[in-house]
């Protein structure tokens, strides 16, 4: 493994510093860590946290926190400021790529099957680290290595982001359906970011020209382009020019035909519902007894029922 260090002092000590300086608003607007939480809204242990330096928050939380406090975006100005991941360590495989994100001045990505490292909330890279990892410790270093990753894309002056989603990556659940949720409603709120366009190519559109697995193009300064993808434990990084235009002509002709940013936005709001609506019938009195007659009335469907194959996973697409 390699560890990449970066400079502005540890992250304990920048993460104590917003901490303290959510603190003192909350106190000063006579806010108890409860009653902030409810209006965030988010968990209170999430806010005691924050203020304890023990946990990042988004930006989307440092923002809201200005608006409920009042801080005349303090809280914001100051979560840009911070290097919250002075080291952190990423699968030596996996370097390369993340060293050209701190670099990149453009990035397009066609993902399918799961939603993009960049992309995903602590919850939801939790969740699929943990499906492989049976070290608590070493997945709570890959989901900080990951988070990494996002906040140079997420600061006011971010590099363009283009991601375009097959529609699979809000269906294949990770985690559960409140993870679901989460990420979903991550998804929205970032997608409102200037830089951030995210697009959806919907199951129900089978004539669009997907490109044959999950990629990325990648622009660094001075203009060289990378085209890179993954198999199992293993980056691939090409800049034959033929090579970048060949799948460039592939995604631009997919972000033409696939549903526009308004459109994926409206899909992805209405993929939340739903998994806000599973959430809370999960969460019913009597709900353990219709889980225990599902299963019968499900073989019961299949005995008349034609299959369909399942799709699957393709081998090292969780490492995006």
């Amino acid at each position: 493994m390699n560890r990449r260090n970066a400079t502005g002092g540890t992250a304990a000590t920048t993460a104590a510093v917003f901490g303290e300086v959510l603190k003192h608003h909350r106190e000063a607007a006579g806010l108890t860590q409860e009653a902030l939480a409810r209006k965030v809204p988010c968990d209170r242990s999430h806010v005691a946290r924050v203020e304890a330096g023990e946990r990042v928050p988004h930006d989307t939380f440092a923002d809201t926190c200005d608006e409920l406090l009042g801080t005349g975006g303090v809280l914001l100005r100051l979560w840009g400021r911070i290097d919250w991941y002075p080291e952190v360590q990423h699968p030596d495989w996996f370097e390369r790529r993340a060293e050209m994100d701190a670099e990149a001045v453009q990035l397009y990505e066609y993902q399918e099957q799961v939603i993009p490292g960049l992309l995903q909330t602590p919850a939801y890279a939790q969740a699929l680290f943990a499906r492989r990892i049976t070290s608590a410790e070493m997945v709570e270093e890959r989901v900080r290595a990951r988070l990494s990753r996002q906040q140079r894309f997420l600061s006011a002056d971010g590099p363009l982001y283009i991601a375009v989603l097959d529609e699979s990556c809000l269906r294949n659940i990770v985690g559960d359906s409140a993870v679901m949720r989460d990420q979903c409603a991550h998804l929205l709120s970032v997608g409102e970011h200037p830089n951030i366009r995210i697009q959806l190519a919907p199951a129900s559109r089978a004539e669009l020209r997907r490109p044959k697995a999950s990629m990325a193009l990648i622009v660094l300064p001075g203009g060289e382009r990378w085209l890179y993808s993954e198999s199992l434990d293993c980056g691939h990084f090409s800049n034959d020019p033929s090579a970048y235009a060949r799948h460039g002509q592939t995604y631009d002709v997919l972000r033409a035909d696939a549903a526009s940013a308004r459109e994926s936005a409206a899909l992805i709001s209405d993929a939340m519902e739903g998994y806000e609506h599973d959430e809370q019938t999960r969460t019913q009195p009597g709900h353990l007894d219709q889980e225990q007659l599902q299963p019968r009335r499900r073989r019961q469907l299949h005995r008349s029922s034609p299959r369909y194959p399942r799709r699957r996973s393709r081998p090292g697409q969780q490492e995006r």
